[in-house]
């Protein structure tokens, strides 16, 4: 049996009942949402089996993964920093706001921290472009965005993060 059906096996079924029957690759993202609440992350395997629940190839759940930034295939940090750098942010700082952070964090974008709590990650358009430099960040709590950054108040947020861990 799929082992993602065996262990969410209602909820997956309330996901598909919410798509026609010859709709029900529409449900790929709730089930990448499921498959991710696990271990922070999508695995090779999760891919497989959305692909098999829905009937479609792993490798167009895999397309889902890649483009939109709240599915992650590999693992992180318990939060996850992610830095908008498209060009409107960029034209206000947020390249060097990026690089401030992950210097002090002594990371490079993509990296997670070595106590493991921060993740840093360069994502494009969060919209919120007259806010810049801004981040959002995914954890098990949800997503917060945080407009108008610098670098001071974002390590002052990491730090409380890391007050939280000990």
């Amino acid at each position: 049996m799929n082992p993602l059906r065996e262990r969410y096996g209602q909820e997956i079924d309330d996901i598909l009942a919410k798509y026609p029957q010859e709709q029900k690759r529409s449900a790929v993202m709730p089930l990448l949402y499921v498959a991710q609440r696990e271990h922070g992350y999508v695995t090779r395997e999760h891919l497989d089996q959305i692909g098999e629940v829905l009937s479609i190839a792993p490798t167009e759940v895999a397309s889902i993964v890649g483009f939109y930034t709240l599915y992650h295939d590999t693992p992180g940090g318990k939060y996850r920093l992610q830095v908008c750098n498209d060009l409107p942010c960029a034209l206000r700082g947020a390249d060097q706001f990026l690089e401030g952070v992950c210097e002090h964090l002594n990371v490079r974008p993509g990296e997670t921290t070595e106590d493991g709590v921060v993740t840093v990650e360069a994502v494009m358009c969060l919209a919120a472009c007259d806010k810049a430099p801004m981040f959002q960040v995914q954890s098990r709590e949800g997503i917060s965005y945080h407009e108008n950054q610098t670098v001071q108040s974002t390590v002052a947020l990491v730090d409380g993060w890391r007050k939280e861990e000990m």
